[in-house]
């Protein structure tokens, strides 16, 4: 769904070079323009190297992907509603600070906890902080 980590989102509209708002025609128009300059022939035929050593197979297969997902109106719906929820998610941990943690001495080993919208907790302790 999405490469790297959740504060540099690199999504299936990304690899595609489109906006998330844009229709299907206009992800048709990039799709065929990324597929074309990222295909293995064209590429050997411009620089006179091996496909892998080029390193586009990976690039081409992405935008393969991504366009399956986006150019299906149904995947695409479920697609946006996960990276609107991975988003959110993102957004929540990045709000939460040392002062809305609450913590519990447990002998050699202090515990952060935080109530999650949930209801839950998550948790953390000074042993796993020491190995981060």
């Amino acid at each position: 769904m999405l490469s790297g980590d959740t504060a540099i989102l690199k999504t299936h509209y990304d690899i595609l070079g489109v906006k998330e708002d844009a229709c299907l025609e206009e992800m048709r128009t990039s799709y065929r323009f990324a597929i074309l300059n990222s295909h293995h022939d064209k590429i050997q035929k411009a620089t006179d190297t091996s496909y892998a050593e080029h390193g586009t197979g990976d690039r081409f297969l992405e935008i393969q992907r991504a366009w399956e997902l986006l150019g299906n109106i149904q995947s695409r719906g479920v697609y946006d509603t996960k990276l609107r929820a991975l988003r959110q998610d993102a957004i929540g941990a990045e709000d939460v600070t040392f002062e809305d943690l609450t913590v519990e001495d447990v002998g050699d080993v202090v515990e952060f906890l935080y109530q999650c919208r949930c209801s839950d907790y998550y948790s953390i302790d000074s042993l796993e902080l020491g190995e981060m």
